[in-house]
């Protein structure tokens, strides 16, 4: 297993296992695309038994993960997250552990 730089972690609450279904498809959607971004180290998807969705993309270096949180397809990931009944949303550093706060300083940076 490769050592990522960079882990965002999606934790999203479904009121039902057929809400979390369809968060599920929302993310898996989203995949393939990610999966070719440069920087890339891999996606994956789980639903738990208590019908929690887990989202984790791995990425080599910040760099990576800021162009991800910039780019247009970024906010079809917030749009899921947004359909949840409860979300955490965490970017796990080399040495600090980041959530929302980071969407907002990257984004407004650039406006």
């Amino acid at each position: 297993m490769s050592f990522a730089m960079v882990r965002l972690k999606v934790r999203l609450n479904a009121a039902s296992a057929r809400d979390a279904e369809r968060l599920v498809e929302g993310l898996r959607f989203q995949m393939p695309g990610t999966h070719f971004d440069a920087g890339c180290l891999g996606c994956t998807t789980s639903v738990g038994p208590d019908s929690t969705v887990h989202y984790v993309e791995e990425w080599m270096t910040e760099s990576d993960i800021r162009r991800r949180v910039l780019a247009d397809r970024f906010t079809l990931l917030l749009a899921v997250v947004e359909a949840a009944e409860q979300a955490e949303v965490q970017f796990d550093f080399v040495n600090e552990t980041r959530g929302l706060d980071y969407v907002l300083e990257i984004r407004e940076q650039t406006s």
